[in-house]
């Protein structure tokens, strides 16, 4: 697996590499992104530590949004990721509020009685804010364009698994995930809890792959 992941890596640093502030005309409608992280190597490139991609018909540019911009940890599992790996380093009890969806009506309304409302949002708004500034900082990424969902999910999961089979890439000591609560990012050394250590990419998923790259390195100056 370990051959497969170093050309994975090879690939995708290879194609131009989109920091924040983006021009989202470099980023296809539809497509899968793949994020790279400050100060993490991996055969002796810069480690991928986050496969995603998304669901429904021109999304993609909104959903990096999402990542990067929008402040709503219920709307990004990243941002919720990032978010509990820098309160669990600092031992901050907010961490428990922090795990709270409060996208549902029901859910907010159970939770809303149960805390001092405006001082709970200041501390939100405080974390949210954090969150941004880190994943600015320190996350670049690239993108290859997929048309179909189906598609989209099946090199998704099996790019991620791949990865994750790998025994040669690891985090750096500094790394954040490892201070994560979730067991499975501190251990997989990816931004990430599903899809790891399931069906790598066969030999005609990488030739797949390989071509949708080289589309890439194409045509990346010319999106609209």
């Amino acid at each position: 697996m370990s051959e497969k992941c170093k050309q994975l890596h090879q690939w995708f640093n290879n194609l131009e590499r989109i920091n924040f502030p983006f021009d989202e005309r470099k980023i296809p409608h539809n497509g899968i992104y793949i994020l790279f992280e400050n100060g993490e190597i991996a055969h002796g490139m810069d480690r991928i530590v986050r496969i995603g991609t998304h669901k429904g018909k021109n999304r993609l540019r909104s959903r990096l949004k999402q990542h990067f911009i929008k402040e709503n940890k219920d709307l990004s599992v990243f941002r919720k990721n990032i978010g509990r790996a820098l309160l669990n380093r600092d031992k901050d009890p907010f961490l428990d509020q922090w795990e709270i969806n409060l996208t549902s009506k029901e859910t907010k309304e159970k939770h809303l009685a149960l805390i001092d409302f405006e001082k709970q949002k200041e501390k939100q708004k405080e974390v949210e804010k954090r969150v941004s500034q880190y994943i600015q900082a320190n996350f670049s990424f690239v993108a290859i364009e997929v048309e179909t969902q189906e598609k989209r999910l099946e090199l998704e999961s099996k790019i991620i698994s791949t990865i994750s089979l790998c025994d040669e890439c690891s985090p750096s000591s500094n790394w954040l995930g490892l201070l994560s609560p979730k067991e499975k990012i501190s251990k997989s050394g990816l931004w990430l809890v599903n899809e790891l250590y399931k069906e790598p990419l066969s030999d005609e998923d990488m030739q797949l792959i390989k071509n949708l790259v080289s589309h890439a390195a194409g045509i990346n100056e010319f999106l609209e």
